[in-house]
């Protein structure tokens, strides 16, 4: 397979770049000044992309490679990958679902105790000697407390289960009533903040989970209510967001995305009651080794003629 040429569009983890450049002849598309000239003279030999959460496949890429046959995504999520243009195409798409499941879930976890027991903000008052001077202020409870889940998939459902440890009653919001859970179900988002303290994004961004978290929906929440987003930016109206912060109408946030990224609205940099990271929902090491291993399964699949590991289109 040495002589098929896959581009890779931008730096995601060292171990799949060195298995492709090893396996595949790889072009590698973030190095490229001019990268339409450079699609020009290799789109005869490309004949694989693959991107992630940051860059992946948008229709000019497509219809700029006739001889693509395949997107392999080193994600869970597509919202960067043209699936109507794919699948006009004939084009196969994969990503890496369920290896990421429990580092997301376990962040999500982990941004409710930073945010409620203010970790981060403990940790710098040890380090800059202030407890030498009187005890950190009293902080929130988790346990018991009520969580709802926009978007009860893999990810929502790993969610739900770590709360349910923590005593904590689960509810949530789909597009339709799962019929294999006891949770409680609501029809809108708007009914799961107001009947939540702890709202937790997990659904896949799509046009209609763009901005699914407005003004409505974060003051449903409340001056005492919490937002947790591992899933992706664009689902909160972050304009909206830092407001509500800034003015005390939500109670705090635990973000691991960005509408953005890589950049972070400063307002929210002196805030205690927030805590931000920089998109690392599946940045472990056993992780991501599993996700590029799917990338490098999926391409090797569909090379061999055999059926996709985990096929999407």
């Amino acid at each position: 397979m040495e002589a098929i040429g896959v581009l890779m569009t931008c730096p995601m983890n060292n171990y799949l770049e060195q298995e492709l450049d090893k396996r595949f002849k790889l072009f590698r598309y973030w190095t490229q000044p001019k990268q339409r000239e450079f699609l020009a003279q290799h789109a005869e030999s490309i004949r694989a992309v693959v991107g992630n959460a940051t860059a992946g496949a948008d229709a000019e890429l497509i219809d700029a490679l006739p001889k693509l046959e395949i997107v392999s995504s080193f994600s869970v999520g597509l919202d960067k990958v043209d699936l109507n243009k794919c699948k006009e195409k004939g084009i196969r798409v994969s990503n890496t679902p369920d290896v990421l499941t429990d580092d997301v879930a376990d962040l999500a976890i982990g941004l409710m105790l930073a945010v409620l027991r203010r970790i981060c903000e403990c940790d710098k008052y040890v380090r800059r000697g202030a407890w030498k001077l009187g005890d950190f202020k009293l902080t929130t409870k988790f346990s018991g407390k009520r969580v709802g889940i926009l978007g009860l998939g893999r990810i929502g459902l790993a969610v739900a289960e770590r709360a349910e440890a923590f005593d904590c009653p689960i509810s949530y919001y789909s597009r339709s009533k799962k019929a294999n859970t006891n949770y409680t179900y609501y029809n809108s988002v708007v009914e799961l903040a107001s009947n939540s303290d702890i709202l937790v994004i997990a659904c896949a961004l799509t046009p209609e989970t763009t901005h699914v978290v407005n003004r409505e929906v974060i003051d449903a929440l409340g001056p005492k209510g919490v937002l947790i987003n591992i899933g992706r930016g664009p689902h909160v109206d972050e304009a909206e967001l830092v407001s509500a912060l800034v003015e005390g109408r939500l109670g705090g946030a635990g973000l691991d995305v960005f509408e953005k990224e890589p950049e972070v609205p400063e307002q929210l940099f002196g805030l205690e009651n927030v805590v931000l990271l920089p998109h690392v929902g599946s940045g472990t090491v056993e992780t991501r080794k599993a996700m590029a291993d799917l990338v490098l399964g999926n391409l090797e699949a569909h090379f061999s003629s055999k059926p996709l590991l985990t096929p999407v289109v």
